[in-house]
This record gives structure tokens, sequence and C-alpha cells, in this order.
């Protein structure tokens, strides 16, 4: 399955359930959500920082990581990030492919 960096602020607002909730309390929301949707939560760390949360899942796809950002930040309580990720088996993959590119000026 398709790894996945999230990379999320939490606006005043966000902060504010924070700190009603707890750490905890939110990493049990966002379990919660990727079982919901076929995915897991890898790893979620807090942070300081430009950014105060980071998670690794795997998630089925592109478009259900669209999604999940998506949903995430309409909230309003949340700006993420999200940055897929690739294995080495993957990167080993594509310099195995030829690509026929012809760089500017050349």
């Amino acid at each position: 399955m398709p790894k996945y960096l999230i990379q999320a602020t939490y606006t005043p607002e966000g902060l504010k359930g924070l700190l009603r909730e707890g750490g905890t309390g939110r990493r049990e929301a966002l379990d919660r959500m990727m079982e919901n949707i076929g995915g897991r939560v890898e790893s979620f760390y807090y942070a300081f920082g430009e950014c105060d949360v980071y998670v690794i899942t795997d998630v089925p796809n592109n478009v259900t990581a669209a999604a999940v950002g998506l949903t995430i930040s309409a909230t309003g309580a949340v700006r993420t990030k999200t940055v897929v990720l690739l294995t080495t088996d993957e990167i080993d993959e594509a310099v195995r492919q030829e690509v026929a590119y012809r760089p500017p000026g050349a």
C-alpha cells in the first residue's frame, strides 16, 4: 500500500481542540479515520517548528490520500501538506525506465 507523509499545522481553532482533547485524543481520531478508509497510521509525532504534526500513513491510493487532505483541511482547524513516499524498490524501478527528454536549449 502506498505511504504518505502528512505534515500538519494547527490553526488557532485547532489548537483549542488539541488543548481540550490532548495528543492521544487526536491520534485516536486519526487512527479511526484511517481505518474507515482502508488505511492505517504507521507513525504519529508532534514537533516543534514549522509543522506541529508529522504522520506517516498507509493509504490505498492517491485519490484517497487527496480526499483525506481535503477533508482535514476543509475543517479549518488544520492545514495539511501531503508527500508521496517511495520505497527504494520503486526508485530502482524508476531509474531502469528510459525517458526521452531534451533539456531546455539543447
